[in-house]
């Protein structure tokens, strides 16, 4: 697998992954908005971490630039 998330990328879904949780401990969301923003929200998280986004694949998407360190390629 490989990576094809940028460092901007991933930042980006991990502050939208706080956001929903800071809305849900704060109770502005609930129900199933609360449920589909979670699953959504871990779903960020899950490819943050990983540096792989398999929605990207089909359609040729990579945030990852070229010139990047060896570790982010990996």
């Amino acid at each position: 697998m490989t990576k094809n998330m940028g460092s901007i990328d991933r930042i980006i879904r991990i502050i939208l992954a706080v956001v929903v949780a800071v809305l849900y401990f704060t109770g502005n969301i609930s129900g199933a908005a609360a449920v589909i923003l979670g699953i959504l929200a871990i779903i960020f998280i899950l490819t943050s971490f990983i540096g792989f986004c398999p929605l990207y694949l089909p359609f040729g998407i990579k945030t990852l630039k070229k010139g990047g360190s060896e570790s982010e390629k990996k």
